[in-house]
């Protein structure tokens, strides 16, 4: 039996500084032995467990799509001990991954439907995922309309400008890009809260169209009612609790919301299964 603590060992290839307060970095990882890519297959929406020797670990979200071989990546915000040292790391150290971990967004029972994916801020690293996964050519075919809403609070702090101009540009993705505010006499996107942005551009609910939603508390706690307001059944409404995500695989405890272990029975619920459990997200 595999130990299920024991990382995968990479090599950061790639460290890109992704915000302008400098605190968010994505990081490419190639495996050190190539046949570990094997052992970390991955679906969008899952989550792994970077350790950095002699600091620990911590859960973060899969940036990369699981269309994109040969490397993965995770952008990691800088707010700890662990995270502070990645920072500080070096383009070829070594360091560790753990996973793939938890569940995933349903993209078999979302097969032949509208998707809505809804982010704000740092939470849309696993939304990138998602979204780079549905535009593959193998993939978009299998899906109906997709609508992007994603939210920063200024046009420094969006994440994946590059990609974000790319997606913007095609014609079989519908973009709503946002910040809270700006000064910029340049920026072309809208200028508002995700929750009112989501209201203005989002499709209204029916029985083909599902909203993923990830991202801040807050963001969460006023774009559920637009949702309901638009039309969307609770079983039709994912949202993903990262910010549960403890040890990956609920031996620590410290991730249980009532009987549901967030790391090894999420972190995707549809709100209807959050909707029987007690509001501690």
């Amino acid at each position: 039996m595999q130990n299920p603590y024991l990382p995968i060992p990479v090599r950061i290839d790639k460290a890109t500084i992704e915000t302008e307060d400098r605190n968010l970095k994505t990081f490419k990882f190639v495996y050190v032995n190539p046949e570990d890519e094997a052992k970390f297959q991955y679906k969008a929406g899952q989550f792994g467990e970077l350790s950095v020797t002699g600091k620990g670990e911590i859960p973060i979200g899969i940036a990369s799509s699981p269309t994109e071989k040969g490397y993965v990546m995770f952008t990691v915000n800088k707010v700890g001990l662990v995270s502070t040292a990645l920072h500080n790391m070096k383009e070829g150290d070594i360091m560790g991954i753990r996973g793939p971990l938890g569940n995933w967004y349903p993209w078999e029972r979302m097969e032949g439907k509208n998707i809505v994916i809804i982010g704000g801020g740092f939470a849309f690293t696993t939304l990138r995922s998602s979204i780079v996964m549905l535009l593959d050519p193998e993939n978009r075919k299998k899906f109906g309309d997709i609508h992007v809403v994603y939210g920063a609070r200024s046009p420094g702090m969006l994440l994946y400008r590059d990609e974000l101009a790319e997606w913007e540009a095609r014609d079989d993705i519908n973009m709503h890009i946002t910040v809270d505010g700006t000064d910029d006499p340049d920026w072309k996107y809208n200028v508002g809260f995700v929750p009112s942005i989501t209201e203005e551009k989002a499709p209204k609910g029916d029985d083909d169209t599902f909203a993923i939603v990830c991202g801040p508390p807050i963001m969460i706690k006023f774009t559920q009612p637009v949702l309901d307001k638009l039309g969307y059944k609770h079983d039709h409404i994912i949202m993903s609790l990262e910010n549960r995500m403890k040890c990956g695989i609920g031996m620590c405890g410290r991730c249980n919301i009532g009987k549901e272990f967030v790391c090894k029975d999420g972190p995707v619920f549809t709100l209807e299964e959050l909707n029987s459990i007690p509001k501690e997200y």
